[in-house]
């Protein structure tokens, strides 16, 4: 398998730990009776737990992103080292900014969302 569709998958499973974290913070905040239930009025999940949701929330729009222009590289055979390194800049920038949003250091953030988007522009470029 490519090093794009390696990373695809690797992303794919970060958007799912990711997922995991968020809840597990929801279940410290308000418990998981409440959260198993209709959620009709579950209060704003705040602090760590918060961020982790809106962090996955943020890597779901990305991974929308990143798998539409690795496959579109892939099926169009335009994969070279410089769409490897840009999934690879992607995934990694994507775990540090995880984490970095969970642990609430606001503008390194941003910082590493930035570097993110220098990996889809590195994979976009290959493609025009």
């Amino acid at each position: 398998m490519s090093v794009e569709l390696t990373m695809l998958v690797w992303a794919v499973v970060l958007t799912l730990v990711q997922a995991v974290i968020g809840v597990q913070g929801a279940i410290n905040q308000v418990g998981l009776p409440l959260l198993a239930g209709n959620r009709d009025n579950v209060p704003t999940i705040t602090g760590w737990g918060g961020r982790a949701k809106r962090a996955h929330a943020n890597m779901t729009e990305n991974l929308v992103l990143f798998a539409a222009l690795v496959l579109v590289a892939h099926v169009a055979g335009k994969t070279n080292e410089m769409t490897a390194l840009g999934a690879q800049i992607f995934f990694w920038s994507r775990v540090t900014y995880a984490a970095i949003y969970i642990g609430g250091i606001a503008w390194i953030r941003t910082a590493a969302w930035g570097v993110s988007i220098v990996g889809l522009v590195m994979i976009f470029l290959q493609l025009i």
